[in-house]
C-alpha cells in the first residue's frame, strides 16, 4: 500500500480511520483475557503482560515491520521508544479522568508489577545503550542488538512468570478495593459471558487482535506518508503521531480494564507492551534492508529511552509507596509523570 501519492487530507482520513478500527478492538481485548485469567488461573499481571500486552502491541508490530521494510527505519525505531513513553503516560491520563478521587497505583499492591516494571528499566538501558554504540557485531543483516533484546525480552516474561507464581513478599497494609461500581460493571460482564466457552473467548479474542493488526498497517502507512509530505520528519512524527495512534489500543484496554475494576491488570498492560516494544527492534532488523537498524538511528533517540526509564521508575515509585492523596484528581506520580512526558517530549522536540 502506497499512500504517498494522495492529499494529506485524505492520508489523515485514512490515518484516523484506522485508529478508529484499533480503538473499537482494544476495547474488547481486556474484558477477553480478564475471562480467560478468571478460567485458567493465570496470574493477572502475567496475563495482562503477556496477552494483552501482545495483542495491544500488533500496530506497533504492523508499523514497526511496514515501516522498516520500506527503509523508514527511524520512523519504525523512534515508534518503539516513543511508544515506551507514551504508554506509561497513558497510565497517568487514566487515572486524572477515569479513577478520579484516589491514586491508581494504590489499587496495585502486585509485587509482580514491581518485578514487571524493573524488568522494563533494564530493557530500556540495554536499547539506550544499542542506540548510543551502533551496532557492533551483524551477520547477513541482522545486528546482535535486536538478537540479544528479543532474547532479555523472553527471559524477562519468564521471571515474571515464575516471581508471580511464588513471590518472595507481599505488600503490608489494607489493601484498597475497588469502587462498587467497577464491582457491578465486571459482575454484568462476567454474567453476560457465562454461557460463552473458553475456546469462543479464545476466537473473539483472536478477531480483535486482526482488526487490531489491520487499523495499524493503516496507521503505519498513512504516518510514513504524512512525516514526508509534511516536512516534519520521520523521528518527531514517529515518538509522537504514530505512537499516540499505536498506543491506541493501550488507551482503550486500559480504560476498559479500569472500569471493571481490573488494576493490576491494566498496569500489567502497560508494562508488557512496553517490554514487547524493545523485543520489536528484532522484527524491525529483519524487515529492514538498509543495513543494521541501530546504525539508521539518530543519537537523540537514546533520549527516548531516559525518558521511558524515568516514567516508568516514577510508577515503580507509586506502586512501591501505594499513598492514597491525589493532586488535581491524579496521583502524585501520575502528575509527575505527565510532567516529564510533556517536558521531554519538548526538549526531543529542540533536539
Amino acid at each position: 500500500m502506497d499512500f504517498s501519492d494522495n492529499s494529506i487530507g485524505v492520508n489523515f482520513v485514512v490515518f484516523a480511520f484506522g485508529a478508529l478500527l484499533v480503538w473499537g478492538a482494544g476495547t474488547k481485548l481486556s474484558k477477553y483475557v480478564d475471562l480467560f485469567a478468571d478460567r485458567t488461573g493465570l496470574g493477572k499481571a502475567f496475563a495482562g503482560a503477556l496477552l494483552l500486552g501482545g495483542a495491544t502491541s500488533l500496530p506497533e508490530l504492523a508499523t514497526t515491520l511496514t515501516a522498516s521494510y520500506s527503509g523508514a527505519a527511524e520512523l519504525a525505531a523512534t515508534n518503539l521508544l516513543g511508544g515506551v513513553v507514551m504508554q506509561i503516560a497513558v497510565l497517568a491520563l487514566i487515572d486524572a479522568f477515569v479513577l478520579r478521587g484516589r491514586p491508581l497505583t494504590l489499587f496495585s499492591p502486585k509485587s509482580s508489577l514491581l518485578m514487571a516494571g524493573i524488568m522494563l528499566i533494564g530493557l530500556i538501558a540495554l536499547a539506550s545503550a544499542a542506540v548510543a554504540s551502533g551496532e557492533l557485531l551483524a551477520w547477513s543483516g541482522v545486528g546482535i542488538w535486536p538478537v540479544a533484546l528479543f532474547a532479555a525480552y523472553l527471559l524477562s516474561m519468564g521471571v515474571i512468570y515464575r516471581y508471580e507464581g511464588d513471590p518472595r513478599w507481599e505488600p503490608r497494609g489494607e489493601i484498597a478495593q475497588p469502587p462498587e461500581s467497577a464491582r457491578d460493571l465486571k459482575d454484568a460482564h462476567r454474567h453476560a459471558f457465562q454461557e460463552t466457552s473458553t475456546a469462543q473467548l479464545v476466537g473473539y479474542f483472536l478477531v480483535a487482535s486482526v482488526v487490531v493488526l489491520v487499523g495499524g498497517v493503516l496507521v503505519a502507512k498513512t504516518g510514513e506518508a504524512i512525516a514526508e509530505q509534511t516536512g516534519v520528519g520521520q523521528s518527531i512524527i514517529g515518538a509522537t503521531l504514530v505512537a499516540f495512534a499505536t498506543s491506541l489500543p493501550e488507551v482503550s484496554t486500559t480504560y476498559s480494564a479500569v472500569r471493571f475494576g481490573a488494576y493490576s491488570m491494566a498496569a500489567a498492560n502497560i508494562l508488557g507492551t512496553n517490554s514487547l516494544e524493545i523485543a520489536l527492534f528484532l522484527p524491525a532488523e529483519l524487515a529492514y534492508r538498509g543495513g543494521a537498524i541501530f546504525d539508521a538511528m539518530q543519537p537523540s533517540a537514546s533520549f527516548l529511552a531516559a525518558i521511558g526509564i524515568v516514567v516508568t521508575s516514577l510508577y515503580l515509585w507509586g506502586i512501591l509507596e501505594r499513598r492514597d492523596r491525589t493532586v488535581l484528581g491524579m496521583g502524585v506520580d501520575s502528575l509527575a509523570v505527565l510532567i516529564v512526558y510533556i517536558g521531554g517530549m519538548a526538549i526531543y522536540w529542540m533536539l
